[in-house]
């Protein structure tokens, strides 16, 4: 959640500085009520300057509670914006648990007014009509940005789904159906046993065990790169990786811990017997020994590990293994379907990659070849 900025106290008024990093100045009037500034400011300096004009003008004898009201009722009354109204909506966001975006998720939804929803940023809230969203949304689509043109009228369509409730608009003008459900077409395709291998042999030993864990644990990149030495447990001839925090890296703010994608996120995963060896060799060789040590840390051994430092490792060892086009995220679906080959159900293999819905879990479920097998086992039914 992120933490509210205090006011920094002034000569005279305040300056504080708002979720959307602007500021805002107000001051007390010799009437004894607090005005606002109609606009918030870039810069600190020309929120100072404004409440210097307005101390100017009180000791000058020009100041008058009627223009300062009429300034701040411009401010209420003036034409919003769909820009505007966005980053309001982004700046007091809440979930249901009444916490605020989380930084990474405030930061993409700015990227995403300010990029693919350009379009609209000056236009007023009741002029952007169906047909300007469906002519958006087909150019968008066109020119092969499909998911990202999903992503973004999720977010068109949540923000207006708010003006509506909020009386500033009649009706929402996101109407395509499907809209937010587009994507490329393009599946994840899970390593086979050979390449996992070929990679396992290419991949710097310091992050052998990420690669590990990502495959057999099926942990998320931020869940992995959070993991400290106390989230290892070993149980008899095996370890338990237990986990209950995230990292994600956000610009202007750094890395940032926090909860799980979800509740479901917080999950205890036991590890196959085969890789306890290697589990126990990067423990003794490449972590810290004090209970806090992260497991996969920076150059620096404090820092945590940003992506793009892991890429420089992980893009070779892909491509010794010809798969080029494997994000580190396909281990997951790798140890997925490992799983799954088991005959865990979908309820066991959820719990197992933290998903809120069996329907997530599906998502990650593969055939690898089983339909000779499973012909086989119809025969033996006939």
């Amino acid at each position: 959640m992120a933490t509210k900025k205090r006011k920094r106290r002034e000569s005279f008024g305040a300056v504080r500085q708002l979720p959307s990093k602007r500021y805002q100045a107000s001051y007390v009037g010799p009437d004894g009520n607090r005005y606002t500034a109609p606009l918030t400011f870039t810069a600190m300096d020309d929120a100072r300057a404004w409440l210097a004009r307005r101390r100017i003008e009180i000791a000058d004898g020009l100041w008058s509670p009627h223009e300062a009201q009429t300034e701040a009722t411009a401010k209420a009354t003036r034409v919003v914006t769909f820009a505007d109204y966005a980053e309001q909506y982004i700046s007091t966001r809440t979930n249901r648990h009444g916490a605020h975006l989380s930084p990474r998720t405030a930061e993409e939804y700015r990227r995403l007014v300010k990029r693919p929803l350009a379009p609209f940023a000056d236009s007023r809230l009741s002029a952007v009509t169906p047909d300007a969203v469906r002519s958006w949304y087909s150019d968008l689509i066109s020119s092969g940005k499909k998911t990202q043109a999903a992503r973004a009228y999720e977010l068109l369509k949540a923000i207006f789904s708010t003006a509506v409730q909020d009386g500033r608009v009649k009706a929402n003008p996101c109407q395509i159906r499907g809209g937010a459900s587009a994507s490329t077409g393009k599946k994840t395709v899970p390593p086979t046993p050979a390449e996992l291998a070929k990679m396992l042999e290419v991949i710097a030993p310091r992050y052998r065990a990420a690669v590990l864990l990502g495959a057999w644990a099926g942990v998320r990149y931020g869940e992995l790169t959070e993991l400290r030495r106390k989230d290892l447990e070993r149980v008899g001839d095996v370890y338990v990786v237990n986990v209950s925090r995230g990292v994600t890296h956000v610009t202007g703010h750094g890395a940032i811990v926090g909860p799980t994608k979800s509740e479901a996120g917080v999950r205890s995963i036991v590890l196959p017997p085969h890789v306890t060896g290697d589990i126990e060799a990067h423990l003794d060789e490449h972590v810290g020994g004090f209970p806090d040590a992260l497991l996969f840390p920076a150059k620096n051994g404090v820092k945590h590990l940003r992506e793009s430092s892991f890429t420089k490792h992980w893009y070779p060892a892909r491509e010794a293994a010809g798969r080029e086009d494997l994000p580190f995220h396909g281990l997951r679906h790798y140890g997925a379907t490992r799983f799954a080959l088991t005959g865990a159900t979908l309820k066991e293999i959820q719990s197992r990659l933290g998903h809120s819905t069996v329907a997530a879990a599906m998502r990650y479920q593969h055939a690898v070849g089983r339909d000779e097998e499973l012909a086989r086992r119809m025969s033996d039914l006939a």
